[in-house]
């Protein structure tokens, strides 16, 4: 798997909006300054009149996304995850998630991979945050056909989406063509002993994690969880059924994330064992991406030791 190629989402952000856009006119892109970053200058370049630049002013950005949608536009509303849902988190709540409006919200640089941008630009809450607005759909891709796909699910999607792209390329581990269904996990390897559930870059560190634990004996189910909310709960049971452990795998903070989505569905439904990989309630820091994620725990190499942990290896 060493030799796979990587391509950054943000990337697939930017190359997807530019399709969708040749082929729906009443699709529009709001950027906070930030369209080279965050890739729609893509769109912006092959549709100079739909697009806005709406300057450092994302609480503002994300009211005229609000204002656009009621005319019948759709309209995606692009910054970093950190200000997109920190900074307009006010307006996206009770602007765009309580009149249910259709903005799309294309947050790049999230979690710890934006590497030494450093901690004020390390969004790990943002999936916590979104979660709790009602309607809002949470979703962040495991890499480029995924998040590709996802963006063209959201632009048919009627209502509130949020999506988390990264700034680190990452490796490509779909088929071109894969069916994205919103609210809908995916099987990527079967086992018995434990499922590891896991969405955005660290699929791919599970998916390596797996063959690793085969080697010790460890038969481990990869699910890719790729929409947070709505979660696909009838899979996380049939995981937790058929293996009796679950590892949960994010590049996110424990709290409010993934792992608690899990563990909420476990608790009222079925409850089983559940360890949680994240952010463990820690700010992270300036440095290179890969050092970064393994100095977290955000790695395959500490998903293999929590599994054998867990599995009593």
């Amino acid at each position: 798997m060493a030799d796979v190629k990587k391509i950054a989402t943000r990337d697939s952000y930017g190359k997807a909006l530019a399709e969708l856009g040749a082929e729906y006119e009443n699709l529009v892109v709001l950027d906070a300054d930030l369209a080279g970053a965050t890739k729609t200058a893509v769109f912006q370049k092959a549709f100079p009149h739909r697009f806005f630049d709406c300057g450092i002013a994302e609480a503002n950005m994300v009211c005229m996304a609000a204002g656009l949608a009621t005319t019948g536009l759709v309209p995606f509303a692009s910054s970093f995850a950190m200000f997109a849902a920190g900074r307009a988190f006010e307006q996206i709540r009770n602007s765009v998630g309580y009149p249910h409006l259709n903005v799309k919200i294309g947050a790049t640089h999230g979690g710890i991979s934006v590497g030494e941008d450093g901690a004020s630009h390390q969004c790990c809450e943002d999936f916590a945050v979104m979660r709790t607005i009602p309607g809002m759909v949470v979703m962040s891709p495991a890499d480029d056909v995924e998040a590709r796909a996802m963006v063209k699910a959201a632009y048919h999607h009627v209502g509130p989406v949020y999506m988390r792209f990264g700034r680190a390329a990452v490796p490509v581990v779909h088929e071109e063509g894969m069916h994205f269904e919103i609210g809908k996990g995916e099987v990527l390897r079967d086992g018995k002993d434990v499922a590891i559930i896991a969405n955005g870059l660290m699929v791919y560190e599970a998916l390596v994690a797996a063959q690793e634990l085969a080697d010790a004996g460890i038969d481990a189910m990869v699910i890719n969880m790729a929409t947070i909310k709505p979660l696909d709960e009838e899979l996380v049971i049939s995981a937790a059924k058929k293996c009796g452990k679950i590892i949960t795998c994010e590049e996110h903070s424990i709290i409010g994330g993934l792992g608690e989505a899990v563990c909420g569905v476990l608790s009222e439904k079925l409850p089983t064992p559940v360890r949680r990989i994240g952010v463990n309630d820690v700010f992270g820091e300036s440095g290179p991406a890969a050092a970064l994620l393994k100095k977290y725990g955000l790695s395959a190499e500490n998903i293999v030791a929590v599994a054998k942990d867990f599995c009593g290896k």
